[in-house]
């Protein structure tokens, strides 16, 4: 593919996790307008997902975007256990259609969630679980750390039938894990990668990222060989998104240290087209499932999702998010929590939910989404009038005319030489940007 398409895309894009996108939320409800909205989601039984955020790391890598608290002190897992076990019996409460509605996903994000003791991570697991209707088609899934994860996280996390397993990994050369602060040879990853198989886990993902400080495109390659030895059944690969804004750690990089332009796209194109020359099927944006995997059976039969925990095989109308800085969402409503563990530990004390900010969706916000959702997921979204038809061929008229994206009488299509550029194409279809530009910078860039 042609450089000088990565380089006329390369633009600050949101990844549409979401819509309205974070920086667009404006009408944030109170909690008790969000605990109306999850009643009603919940009128009648339907399958929806868990997240569950540990905010604890041992140290920080410094490319990470993410809500961490960065400590050694293990002597906190316990109350942040017991913190969050609060929040969820304030939901039991006040929205009794949690428990006859079927738990369909659970899953562990954070900062490092096997931080916490293989008996700490089942007991909480168990304490919410013992407490719901889990669906027959559960799916329970974990991010690890390998170098804080042992064979004991992954049995008793599948003994209570967790199946899937996703592993930080970023990049295998030492130069690159030193300057990122995350020190992590091949045979730990490998270790891991084997432990999840023989205990009978099904899926097993890799979190790949480009764009790194001393990434190299031999250096790339020698990553994808090495990722090809374990042939995870599904990847993510990340752009680097370089937000010194919202995180001061990665001004730690030196500016010569990473790769910039055109060899920063090099490095995503080399690692795109291995990936799709070893048979792995691309999935949206950024993912990447082997043919078999269940991620790349939904997608062939169009029942692909995503919300903010990325790409999933079936959607739910309920997302609802635990812990601190924890994100939910309903068919009219967003809500996060509190991101200061400190606020987030007192209110939920005081028997709060711990409403930080959210966004209430108006009727035109519910119908972008859908529109964007579609578009995201299955590449195609039809226009909802002639109108908006002119206004996106008009939007996308470089994008037309680079053969990236199809107008048809009612369609707008993505084509396969556009699908690294999926996250630019969406902007058409976001009224909000369009209506009102960032003044500064807020999103990473494309590419």
């Amino acid at each position: 593919m042609s450089d000088q398409l990565f380089y006329k895309y390369d633009v600050p894009v949101p990844r549409y996790t979401s819509y309205p996108t974070v920086p667009y939320w404006n009408d944030s409800p109170t909690t008790e307008e969000w605990v109306t909205s999850l009643n009603r989601a919940f009128q009648k039984p339907s399958p929806w997902s868990l997240y569950l955020h540990i905010p604890f790391c041992e140290s920080l890598c410094t490319y990470c975007g993410c809500n961490t608290s960065i400590t050694r002190n293990h002597k906190r897992e316990e109350p942040y256990i017991e913190m969050v076990l609060n929040e969820f019996r304030s939901y039991l409460k006040q929205v009794p259609g949690i428990r006859q509605s079927p738990l369909q996903q659970f899953h562990f994000g954070g900062g490092t969630p096997t931080f916490l003791s293989p008996e700490n991570l089942q007991y909480l697991a168990k304490q919410i679980m013992q407490e719901l209707n889990v669906a027959e088609n559960f799916h329970g899934s974990i991010e690890v750390d390998p170098r804080k994860t042992n064979k004991d996280h992954l049995q008793l996390l599948r003994d209570i039938g967790f199946s899937r397993v996703s592993l930080g990994v970023q990049d295998f050369d030492p130069e690159v894990q030193r300057l990122v602060n995350r020190v992590q040879p091949f045979d730990m990853t490998k270790k891991i990668t084997d432990q999840s198989r023989e205990l009978g886990y099904t899926s097993v993902n890799f979190d790949l990222i480009y764009g790194l400080p001393t990434q190299t495109e031999s250096s790339i390659m020698d990553m994808m060989e090495k990722t090809w030895l374990l042939k995870p059944d599904r990847i993510a690969l990340y752009s680097l998104a370089v937000v010194p804004w919202i995180k001061p750690a990665q001004r730690l990089f030196k500016d010569e240290d990473l790769p910039k332009g055109k060899d920063k796209r090099r490095l995503y194109e080399i690692s795109r087209r291995f990936l799709i020359d070893k048979g792995y099927v691309e999935i949206g944006m950024d993912h990447f499932a082997l043919p078999d995997d269940s991620l790349s059976v939904s997608d062939r039969n169009s029942e692909l999702h995503r919300n903010f925990m990325g790409y999933v095989e079936e959607r739910t109308q309920v997302l609802l998010g635990l812990g601190v800085s924890a994100i939910s969402e309903t068919p009219d409503c967003f809500h996060q929590n509190e991101k200061a563990l400190p606020v987030y530990e007192r209110r939920v004390t005081a028997g709060e939910i711990p409403t930080l900010r959210g966004h209430k969706l108006t009727s035109q916000d519910q119908a972008r989404r859908e529109q964007i959702l579609n578009f995201m997921t299955r590449g195609e979204v039809v226009f909802e009038d002639a109108g908006q038809k002119q206004q996106v061929s008009e939007f996308l008229k470089e994008m037309l005319a680079d053969e990236l994206v199809e107008v048809t009488d009612d369609k707008l299509v993505l084509t396969k030489k556009g699908k690294p550029f999926l996250r630019n194409a969406c902007m058409a279809l976001d009224e909000r940007l369009l209506a009102k530009k960032p003044e500064s910078e807020i999103f990473s860039k494309s590419m």
